[in-house]
């Protein structure tokens, strides 16, 4: 089947009242022996997010901003692939597939899309004007649940080029970070007939050992974070990476435990330290936050999207990549990369860009600059 058909996401009261049930009747860890954030996310914290979770947050408000999208479905490869297809009024609009990754959902984009779609409201000229494809990744959010094997990032690249496809864009760009990065550069090297270029916000390039004798200040602080990823940071993508079932029981049953086990990432991953302080919400706002947890909790995706890693982890490749690339560095990015190291792997650079804010999810944490990124890379290919 290649019908692409409406699909309106509609949560029942039912499945709202039970969770509140189940954050009511949390059972709770004892407090961490620290008091801060070094053995995870502090239970006082995640107290207060689930009472708010529970007490105060609508989650209705949000379905209409979503059901506002063109929520659409088509089946690719037997798996419902959930996505929002967003047209722009501009004539001569790029088509754009953007790829969120885990912890993360098309609740990221929501900042972005209308100064993408609709640029001339929001600074930008008509000819910066793009079409919005924004789907969920298989196993997350409102997508279907692989029922075998086999969909790692290359396949889910090819599917996101029959999405395209199916839509009628022969000639589009793709956009992504974290793994919606991995799938961006795999359509890189996969879709080149139709994808005229990609730009990431995460870039996956091995540190280039000629260069450890001269290592600039940016290639310094990457090879630490990968130290610290490594040895503090790693946890979660050695767990899902290889036993996601185990884990996906607890996801499953527990609001608390799917709330904690994504939003410590937001702390870790997101620019959020002012004053000294680090915290998730100098990035990003309560409601935003459980907004992303949503689409993993009301569509039991704890697993599932856990799987992804299990696929995908244990053999990454670094092939060359020739397609036309923007890249765009956020600082507090998990892994960083420079030029010189990118350019071993990506051959034809169209855009290069170290920022000064932000960090693992862009457009989520800095829309503006992330806009801007996305307008500066991709006026270069458009026809």
């Amino acid at each position: 089947m290649t019908a692409i058909k409406p699909a309106p996401i509609a949560i029942t009261d039912n499945e709202l009242e039970d969770l509140q049930r189940r954050l009511a009747a949390t059972r709770w860890p004892n407090a961490e022996t620290t008091g801060d954030w070094r053995q995870g996310i502090p239970l006082a914290y995640v107290q207060e997010l689930c009472n708010y979770w529970q007490n105060d947050y609508d989650w209705h408000r949000t379905e209409a901003r979503l059901n506002e999208l063109n929520p659409s479905v088509t089946t690719i490869d037997g798996v419902d692939i959930h996505f929002f297809h967003i047209r722009s009024t501009h004539d001569n609009a790029l088509p754009l597939i953007m790829t969120h990754g885990w912890p993360g959902s098309p609740v990221e984009f929501l900042k972005v899309i209308d100064p993408l779609v609709n640029p001339t409201a929001h600074g930008g000229k008509a000819e910066d004007a793009f079409h919005l494809v924004l789907p969920n990744l298989p196993g997350y959010g409102f997508s279907g649940k692989p029922q075998q094997e086999g969909w790692d990032a290359a396949r889910i690249g090819r599917a996101w080029g029959e999405l395209m496809a199916r839509l009628g864009y022969d000639r589009y760009v793709a956009q992504g970070g974290d793994w919606g990065a991995m799938v961006t550069t795999c359509m890189g090297i996969s879709e080149t007939e139709h994808c005229a270029a990609i730009h990431v916000n995460l870039v996956i390039a091995a540190p280039d050992p000629d260069t450890m004798d001269s290592m600039t200040e940016l290639e310094q602080k990457a090879l630490a974070a990968i130290d610290y990823y490594d040895k503090q940071d790693s946890g979660y993508s050695k767990q899902q990476s290889t036993r996601p079932q185990t884990l996906g029981y607890g996801l499953a049953d527990s609001p608390s435990g799917q709330l904690a086990w994504i939003v410590e990432k937001f702390w870790a991953w997101t620019d959020c330290e002012r004053d000294g302080a680090k915290h998730p919400e100098n990035a990003l706002g309560r409601d935003e936050m459980i907004d992303n947890v949503m689409f993993y909790w009301l569509n039991n995706a704890g697993a599932s999207s856990g799987r992804l890693y299990w696929e995908s982890f244990n053999d990454q490749s670094l092939e060359e990549v020739s397609m036309p690339t923007g890249c765009s560095v956020f600082p507090k990015e998990v892994f960083l990369c420079s030029r010189r190291w990118a350019e071993k792997r990506f051959t034809k650079l169209i855009h290069w860009n170290e920022l000064d804010e932000g960090g693992h999810f862009a457009a989520f944490e800095q829309p503006d600059l992330f806009v801007n990124e996305l307008r500066t890379c991709f006026a270069t290919v458009r026809s």
